[in-house]
């Protein structure tokens, strides 16, 4: 049914249908038992595919990516879609508005998304006001936090602590996303100095804290393999649980779209299935070099059940989806859990 749909949600803008379906949303929940049907419909009933990851249980690998609920305003109506985990974000410190409109594009004849949101957000405080506010959750949930784009690198670890200080007591773990393309030199944080700093400073808000939250890292798909084996290097003597690979990709290459299309809508992260093979050596390289050592959440271009299979088995502990949710629907969790658990069921005969 969501085939035929599609099309006309793509007729709107992608920001324009984002916030439709969000406020679609809002307005379910009050009508009495809609959310109920929505768990009925499509939260997965699939059993063997629980894991235990840096001391919180999951009941299934397949989470939300951050982007899709910026301020924590819809993350337990999301729930209602069958994510074991959502994360929220990224936030920041202070609000800001993000880059100028336009800055959302679909690219259907590659399945893929090229973004300059520029991480537009009402700030840390608001998110925590509303986490206080929506309890119980019913998903684990994860903050992923970054720097205001005002804010120069030099002192960008100032951010990143007072995100989380703010946030601390109120999700399950936080993803530091220092490799988003959308804001200028933020990717810089990924040099070896500057994260080091940065893995200091978080360390220390954690150490003040009673109970120890765990904390991942977000990497590029653009750096060279060599950087990231610095940055795992650094990550694993710092004590960060694991590595989200990756983030969006300012790469071009191998598009099916028009160039003078692509060429038009200019600079900006592209997500979808363009990423996936980039981000499937990230992971299997991550896992090599570390042993396994690392838990890493695999996040990029996820676009099949198939595909993510094959992250898990490339060293994944865990996947996030989010182009994928939107180009095959709210279906799309309970029908990678229904393939997982078809596949391992074969595996074990």
């Amino acid at each position: 049914m969501y085939k035929l749909i599609r099309p006309i949600l793509f007729l709107f803008q992608p920001e324009t249908i984002h916030r439709m379906i969000l406020n679609l949303l809002k307005f379910c929940r009050y009508i009495p038992f809609c959310r109920t049907l929505l768990r009925i419909c499509y939260c997965p009933h699939t059993k063997g595919l629980e894991r235990e990851l840096f001391g919180i249980t999951f009941k299934h690998p397949v989470g939300l990516a951050a982007g899709f609920d910026k301020n924590g305003d819809m993350y337990n109506d999301l729930a209602n879609f069958g994510f074991s985990f959502i994360e929220i974000g990224s936030l920041t410190p202070k609000p800001q508005d993000g880059n100028p409109l336009p800055r959302c594009f679909r690219l259907p004849k590659d399945k893929a998304i090229i973004n300059r949101m520029g991480i537009n957000n009402k700030g840390a405080r608001y998110a925590a006001n509303r986490l206080i506010a929506e309890k119980p959750v019913r998903c684990k949930l994860a903050a992923s936090i970054t720097k205001n784009a005002a804010t120069p690198n030099e002192t960008a670890y100032k951010d990143y602590e007072k995100s989380l200080a703010i946030l601390y007591d109120f999700v399950d773990f936080f993803v530091l996303n220092v490799s988003c393309p959308n804001v200028r030199d933020l990717t810089e944080l990924q040099d070896i100095p500057a994260l080091a700093e940065l893995f200091e400073h978080v360390n220390t808000v954690r150490r003040f804290n009673d109970e120890h939250k765990p904390v991942l890292l977000k990497v590029s798909p653009d750096i060279p393999l060599e950087q990231l084996d610095e940055i795992i290097d650094l990550a694993l003597l710092s004590g960060i649980e694991g590595i989200v690979a990756t983030n969006t990709t300012r790469s071009r290459e191998n598009l099916v779209t028009d160039p003078k299309v692509v060429e038009t809508i200019g600079n900006g992260g592209l997500s979808g299935a363009p990423l996936y093979e980039k981000s499937l050596a990230f992971v299997k390289h991550i896992h090599e070099k570390t042993a396994g050592i690392i838990p890493i959440v695999a996040c990029g271009g996820i676009m099949k059940p198939e595909q993510a299979l094959e992250m898990l088995d490339a060293g994944a502990s865990l996947i996030e989806i989010y182009t994928g949710f939107i180009y095959n629907g709210p279906a799309y969790v309970k029908r990678i859990n229904r393939y997982l658990a078809k596949a391992y069921a074969k595996r074990k005969k």
